[in-house]
């Protein structure tokens, strides 16, 4: 997943995650990403210092990932001790994402990878999980055709 610093047009500035460069451009141009200060869609990357650092291998690793027609698949793991300090804009909006995984799919543990890959087969209905893998099983499961994206995994907003 691609860290961003984002620009609107009325020069607020914000963070942004996506898939890699592709997925910030495909959005950037249909009008997808929205300044959370204005509400403006006329954004672009602001000029941003390099990330020197390390990530910890032996971690598990977030991630998302669909086939269509299949629902979305969601895998989130990093505690949030690793995700870093985020601006309070960024950090609620997470959370919301972290309380729509919750609600709308289930938890498979260390499973995500055999369940995604089940699904894509077609071995068992398709529907919404999330749980955790490693970079290497996540890895795999994009070679296989399933599209992977990590998920940053913040503490609840009730918690």
């Amino acid at each position: 997943m691609i860290h961003y610093q984002l620009q609107c047009g009325q020069a607020h500035g914000f963070d942004g995650w996506f898939k890699d460069s592709a997925s910030f451009e495909k959005q950037a141009k249909r009008g997808l990403i929205e300044c959370p200060e204005c509400g403006g869609t006329d954004v672009d990357r602001a000029l941003m210092a390099p990330s020197l650092g390390r990530r910890d291998a032996s971690l598990p690793v977030p991630v998302e990932a669909s086939e269509e027609p299949a629902r979305a698949v969601a895998a989130p793991v990093a505690g949030p001790e690793k995700v870093g300090r985020l601006p309070a804009q960024m950090l609620a909006a997470l959370q919301r994402m972290r309380a729509e995984v919750e609600k709308n799919c289930d938890y498979v543990g260390p499973e995500f990878a055999d369940q995604a890959r089940a699904m894509h087969r077609g071995e068992v209905e398709a529907k919404g999980i999330y749980g955790e893998t490693t970079e290497e099983q996540a890895e795999s499961l994009a070679e296989e055709g399933i599209a992977v994206a990590k998920i940053p995994w913040v503490p609840r907003a009730d918690g």
